[in-house]
């Protein structure tokens, strides 16, 4: 058996399969006959309202306890219905979207899901407006109605042609109006949805689920359950888990050098493991306070940007797990191109830099210190920063360092203006330009640095989203990456890969690691042993 499996991925709308798992199809029983999983993880789930919890390790419950109206099929990056029947814009302006809801759609708890569900978890949402949640999704949401049982109207404030994919992720997700409250998140460690799972139980260990017997929608369920065990940023633990089968995978949170070793296939077949890798649209970026005394200065900006050398990042870092970036819109995706190598090129300059510091007005080596979090945007993350810094100090014109902080002090610190340079991570929520250019540059940034373009804000922004047909928003989009090239808000580093390492008798996961980044428990099986 081959130990490694990959997606490619073109242009969006254009997903292929290359090396599929061949004679290692998942199971032919029913729906949940199939053996039980246990996944591996160190993401954390920070909520269990979808609401709130704005991350990866919580969308890991979301996407499979709660429906949402449409979802993205496995490979597709073009929403299809799952708790509706039917979803579409009316009258061709993408400002009046109706969905009909399937019949005898049920909660895990017995009680019907109707349209009022429907109305009323949009609604909680935004009214809650929790910063840790998916509410700047759902910001062009003007009303929500439900004229009748089975049919929801949304009307939006202004053309969306993107909100078929925000209401597929989990910002759509469906909760019993009777189970949450209206004002406020919820707070009793459980959960209850319409979703392919029922959360059982949950602790700082692990959490349990089982098959809902009430779903009803798309998906064909291979295993008779799901266990999540939380390793907290514990890379050797979690390898060794997988190594020793404690857990059948590990999904996301392995250091770079062990995917790298575990991807040898004579290591491969002595551990008895299989790497899965996958097409990604995952970034990283420097993000800089355009209000700090250094960093505001575009000259220091250009200065960085001149000297980082991303090559030796991705290669000496995260060991090839992930292709260095030279824009804010990664490739595969509509209107990609390359700005940053254009005007910064690819290797450092250190004369540019210097140039660039003096033309400014700089004298002296440039103090800065570059802020991490350690585990939210992965367990290279500070590594990586410790690398940048380096490149930096070694060109002469910067004395830097990397101070940690854990992440809630971290956002905070965001908030409070207090970093001048620190890190943010992108994991998209759906395979369209805009999930990288509007939560960045609109007017409620969630990176909060400060940065305004006018241009963006007031005409880019609302033409891309006027317009149905994607690829004609290409030309704008390659615009704001120019505007952003150069005015340096931001400094991509990379693109990442999605990697998950099974045990060799546990098939389907490369149908999670697509573009559309949705984890599939269900597509998920396991051979007795």
């Amino acid at each position: 058996m081959r130990k490694r499996h990959r997606w490619l991925s073109g242009p969006v709308g254009a997903i292929v399969l290359a090396g599929l798992l061949a004679a290692c199809a998942p199971g032919d029983g029913g729906a949940g006959s199939g053996e039980p999983v246990t996944m591996g993880t160190t993401d954390e789930v920070q909520s269990l309202d979808p609401a709130s919890g704005y991350n990866v390790g919580s969308w890991l419950v979301f996407n499979n306890v709660f429906q949402s109206l449409i979802s993205f099929p496995r490979g597709a990056t073009t929403p299809q219905p799952e708790a509706a029947k039917s979803c579409t814009f009316e009258d061709g302006d993408s400002s009046v979207y109706r969905c009909e809801l399937k019949d005898g759609l049920k909660f895990s708890n017995g009680n019907s899901l109707t349209s009022e569900d429907v109305k009323y978890s949009f609604e909680r949402t935004l009214r809650i407006n929790d910063p840790k949640g998916p509410s700047y999704l759902l910001q062009s949401v003007k009303s929500v109605e439900a004229p009748d049982d089975r049919t929801v109207v949304f009307r939006l404030k202004s053309p969306d042609a993107t909100f078929p994919m925000k209401i597929a992720s989990s910002a759509g997700a469906i909760v019993d109006r009777t189970e949450y409250p209206a004002d406020s998140l919820r707070t009793d460690n459980s959960a209850v949805g319409s979703g392919v799972y029922t959360l059982d139980a949950i602790d700082d260990k692990r959490a349990e689920f089982s098959v809902n017997s009430e779903y009803k929608g798309a998906a064909d369920v291979q295993n008779s359950g799901m266990t999540m065990k939380f390793f907290h940023g514990d890379q050797q633990g979690l390898k060794k888990a997988v190594e020793t089968g404690s857990v059948d995978l590990a999904y996301r949170g392995l250091a770079a050098e062990d995917i790298q070793q575990l991807e040898d296939s004579k290591t491969a077949d002595a551990k008895g493991v299989q790497v899965v890798d996958g097409a990604s649209a995952e970034v990283m970026h420097m993000v800089f306070n355009l209000k700090d005394p250094v960093v505001g200065k575009l000259g220091v900006r250009q200065a960085i940007a001149y000297l980082v050398d991303r090559q030796a990042l991705v290669r000496d870092v995260y060991r090839r797990t992930a292709k260095p970036l030279y824009s804010v819109i990664p490739a595969g995706i509509t209107g990609h191109k390359t700005p940053y190598f254009d005007k910064y090129g690819d290797r450092p300059q250190p004369e540019k830099a210097a140039a660039a510091l003096r033309e400014e007005g700089v004298r002296g080596k440039v103090k800065l210190t570059l802020w991490a979090t350690p585990i939210r945007y992965g367990p290279s993350t500070v590594p990586a920063f410790k690398e940048l810094a380096q490149q930096l100090n070694e060109s002469g014109l910067f004395d830097a360092d990397v101070k940690s902080v854990p992440l809630d002090q971290y956002e905070k610190g965001i908030a409070a203006s207090k970093y001048g340079v620190y890190v943010k991570g992108w994991v998209p929520d759906y395979p369209d330009p805009d999930i990288f250019v509007s939560p960045f540059f609109s007017e409620n940034s969630v990176i909060a640095n400060n940065y305004v373009s006018e241009r963006i804000i007031d005409h880019l922004i609302p033409d891309t989203l006027a317009q149905a047909d994607r690829l004609v928003t290409a030309g704008m989009f390659e615009e704001i990456q120019d505007i952003v090239a150069d005015d340096l808000p931001v400094l991509p580093l990379w693109q990442g890969k999605q990697y998950a390492v099974a045990r060799d008798d546990v098939f389907g996961i490369a149908w999670s690691l697509d573009a559309s980044t949705v984890p599939r428990f269900w597509e998920i099986s396991k051979t007795k042993g």
